[in-house]
């Protein structure tokens, strides 16, 4: 007679024979620290990530120099000595120039279409290619709409105002951007802003947007705001994960961190722009506002167009992904003006693909 096999026996030999992943407690930390609120996008998604993976995932995030330097946590996370580092990917650019757009766009993107290309026109693919040449996984997890400008000690209304300014800026496309305007680039960490500008070191800066400008104090040593922020027309965030930790997660936990990541960053649109919202009624009152003429704002863009292709035909990486974002912008252009004005923003009037395609090719 031929013995069926028990239940017990089928179970334990399909638990023997599935892969065991044992429950995980990483160390995040971020580049930002407590005293700066682009840091509540790094705890929003620890938060939902440790209810979702309850049981298989604990992470113990530490603010921003509590571990590393803010400038040491790519390398930090490269190596394994911290499993995870919330960061803007625009840090990174000494490391590969692609990084700067994969963090900010001068006069192109909005916040939006970040999302857009990130989740359907192959953005999350090419985040996860260039962090993983440096042996990372990466999940974009935020957005924020266009950056203040610059807050300086004197104010600028016109372009000629920016002859010669000492301007606290990221970016090495703006830094350029900024040169063929007549200003200078000064590059420095979040926290030395306040007392730079305190001391008449640089005549400006520009950090991120009104709510966190203004948890960073600058309304207190400025009283001129330039507006608006064409250095960087939106600006995207999320976390670098070492890829040996990654790989240690199972299918299930590493979906389960993605979809932490996919509604933080839905979640940090909406909390930005109200937050933005607020904090520019209190710049408002504390300070002058001068905006851009719009003739200026279009040399500008002529001139970031100019930017965008020079800094891509210098490296195959910058080339792949402005090829891949001009092509998402073309591509939805034929919707996003068709429905104009009820739409989600403008057209950007950038860099052709055809001007990219060379650089990618070459």
């Amino acid at each position: 007679m031929t013995m069926k096999p028990t239940m017990l026996a089928v179970t334990t030999a399909m638990s023997l024979a599935a892969p065991a992943f044992a429950q995980e407690t990483w160390t995040m930390t971020s580049t930002w620290p407590s005293s700066l609120e682009l840091i509540e996008t790094d705890k929003h998604f620890v938060e939902l990530a440790n209810k979702l993976t309850e049981g298989e995932l604990t992470i113990e995030f530490f603010e921003g120099g509590a571990l590393v330097p803010a400038g040491e946590v790519f390398g930090a996370v490269e190596s394994g000595t911290i499993q995870a580092g919330g960061d803007w990917p625009g840090y990174w650019a000494g490391r590969d120039p692609a990084f700067s757009p994969l963090s900010t766009t001068p006069a192109l993107f909005n916040a939006v279409d970040y999302v857009n290309w990130i989740q359907e026109w192959g953005g999350r693919e090419l985040y996860e290619e260039i962090y993983g040449n440096f042996g990372m996984m990466y999940l974009p997890f935020g957005v924020t709409n266009n950056e203040s400008g610059f807050r300086t000690l004197e104010p600028i209304v016109t372009l000629e105002d920016l002859q010669g300014k000492r301007l606290r800026l990221s970016g090495l496309e703006q830094g350029r951007l900024l040169e063929k305007l007549g200003g200078n680039q000064v590059s420095m960490a979040a926290g030395e802003i306040y007392q730079s500008l305190e001391r008449g070191v640089i005549d400006g800066a520009e950090f991120s947007t009104p709510n966190a400008d203004l948890s960073g104090g600058f309304d207190q040593v400025t009283g001129y705001w330039a507006t608006p922020g064409w250095h960087q027309s939106a600006s995207a965030f999320g976390v670098m994960i070492n890829k040996s930790a990654w790989d240690a997660l199972s299918p299930e936990t590493q979906e389960k961190l993605r979809i932490a990541a996919d509604a933080t960053m839905l979640w940090s649109l909406a909390f930005t722009e109200k937050r933005a919202t607020e904090a520019y009624a209190a710049f408002d009152e504390a300070v002058e506002i001068n905006r851009y003429e719009d003739a200026a704002l279009e040399q500008i863009q002529t001139l970031a167009n100019e930017t965008i292709v020079e800094t891509a035909c210098e490296n195959p990486n910058s080339a792949k992904v402005y090829l891949s974002m001009v092509q998402y912008l073309e591509d939805y252009a034929k919707w996003r003006d068709a429905s104009a004005p009820y739409n989600l923003g403008r057209t950007p009037n950038g860099p052709t693909s055809e001007q990219l395609a060379e650089c990618a090719e070459g």
